[in-house]
């Protein structure tokens, strides 16, 4: 009686497509990171620097990411003020940041985490000229 051949798939093989799956998905994972950080060219806000001095920022363009804590208040003509958690090196840090009435048209909650290019304006206040929600 004749036997059948094997049909079987040699486990090395089956490892290594799994050790290919993982790196496929951690580069995949990197790049969307990467990539989807829409101010990606920009110096992060260093908050140690400006909770020292931010003066010595001021006039300089910088990109933060973090967390709406709540609303400070509101003017008609020169916009809303937010206190937001800011991921920094020395962990998080609370900024109040000025969003101008220019901005109007985002729909800022609390909880909502948003990257925010940010400029120093005058006496180290922190004026939002873009934001987007992550």
């Amino acid at each position: 009686m004749a036997r059948r051949a094997s049909s079987r798939i040699n486990p090395g093989w089956w490892i290594a497509a799994l050790l290919l799956c993982v790196i496929a998905i951690a580069g995949g994972r990197y790049l969307f990171d990467f990539f989807g950080d829409p101010y990606r060219t920009l110096q992060p806000l260093d908050m140690r620097v400006y909770m020292e001095n931010a003066n010595s920022l001021r006039g300089n363009v910088y990109k933060a990411r973090g967390t709406i804590e709540k609303s400070l208040g509101w003017h008609p003509a020169k916009g809303r003020m937010f206190s937001v958690r800011v991921d920094g090196e020395g962990g998080p840090a609370p900024l109040p940041v000025l969003v101008p009435a220019s901005l109007n048209h985002i729909n800022i909650q609390q909880g909502q985490q948003f990257n925010l290019r940010v400029e120093v304006g005058g006496g180290g206040v922190v004026i939002v000229q873009d934001m987007r929600k992550q």
